[in-house]
C-alpha cells in the first residue's frame, strides 16, 4: 500500500504510462509480422540515449544562437526550435534508429519502419517525460500526456513513413531515391517538430490546439493506412 501511495511512483507512472499506453497502441497496427519484443525494448533505450546526446548539442547551439541573434526575439526562436532543438532530437533519433535497424533481418516490411521510429521516438519522449514530471509535478505530467508525449509519437509516425519508403526504394536499386527519403526522414519531423516548439514558445493556446489536432489527425489516418496497405519489402 505504501509503494501504491508514494508519491515517486505516482509521479514515475503518471510520466512513463503515456508512453507505454501509445507504445501498445502502434504495436498493435503491427499485423503482418510484429517485431521481436528484446529489438522493440533496444530501440526505447536508443531513444533514451538520443535524449542524453540532444541536451548536449542544444547546450551549445543555444550559446551559439545567444552570441548571434537576440535572446527572446523572433528569429532567435525560429533558429532555435527548427535548427537546435528540431534537428538535434529528430537528428539523434534518426541516426540512432538508422543504427539499429537498417541492415536488420527483421525489417521486411514497410510499417516496420514506422513501429521502430515510434518506438524510438517514444523513449526519448518518455525520459524527457521523466525529467519534466520530477522538475514540475504531476500537473506537468497531464499537459504532456495530450502535448508532447503524443506529439514525439507522430514525430515517429513521420520519420518512419518516409523511412519505409527510403529502405523500399533501396531494395528496388533506387539509391539516389533512397538517399532522398532517408533526407526526408529527418527533415520532415524536424520541420513539424520545430513548428510544434515555435507555437508553444509564443503562447498563443487557441493555435497551438488547432496544430496539435491536424497533427494527430494526419498521424492516425497515415498509420492506419499503412497499416492495411502493409506488404513484405
Amino acid at each position: 500500500m505504501f509503494l501504491l501511495l508514494n508519491p515517486l511512483t505516482i509521479l514515475m507512472a503518471a510520466a512513463v504510462i503515456p508512453a507505454l499506453i501509445l507504445l501498445f497502441e502502434v504495436y498493435k497496427y503491427d499485423r503482418l509480422e510484429p517485431e521481436p519484443p528484446g529489438m522493440l525494448l533496444g530501440l526505447v533505450l536508443k531513444g533514451i540515449i538520443a535524449t542524453a546526446l540532444a541536451v548536449v548539442t542544444e547546450r551549445i547551439g543555444m550559446g551559439i544562437c545567444g552570441t548571434l541573434f537576440q535572446e527572446g526575439s523572433f528569429i532567435y526562436y525560429v533558429v532555435v526550435m527548427y535548427f537546435v532543438v528540431g534537428l538535434s532530437e529528430e537528428g539523434f533519433k534518426y541516426l540512432l534508429l538508422r543504427m539499429s535497424t537498417w541492415n536488420s533481418p527483421y525489417f521486411n516490411c514497410r510499417f516496420d519502419a514506422v513501429v521502430y521510429a515510434v518506438f524510438v521516438s517514444l523513449g526519448f519522449a518518455l525520459w524527457e517525460n521523466v525529467q519534466y514530471v520530477f522538475s514540475y509535478g504531476f500537473g506537468t505530467a497531464l499537459v504532456r500526456a495530450f502535448t508532447a508525449v503524443p506529439g514525439h509519437a507522430c514525430f515517429g509516425v513521420f520519420m518512419g513513413t518516409w523511412y519505409g519508403l527510403a529502405k523500399k526504394q533501396q531494395l528496388w536499386g533506387r539509391e539516389d531515391t533512397s538517399m532522398v527519403c532517408r533526407t526526408m526522414a529527418v527533415m520532415v519531423p524536424m520541420l513539424i517538430h520545430g513548428t510544434y516548439d515555435l507555437i508553444a514558445s509564443i503562447g498563443n493556446s487557441w493555435i497551438f490546439v488547432v496544430f496539435i489536432a491536424v497533427m494527430f489527425a494526419i498521424s492516425f489516418t497515415t498509420i492506419k493506412r499503412l497499416s492495411n496497405q502493409d506488404h513484405y519489402l
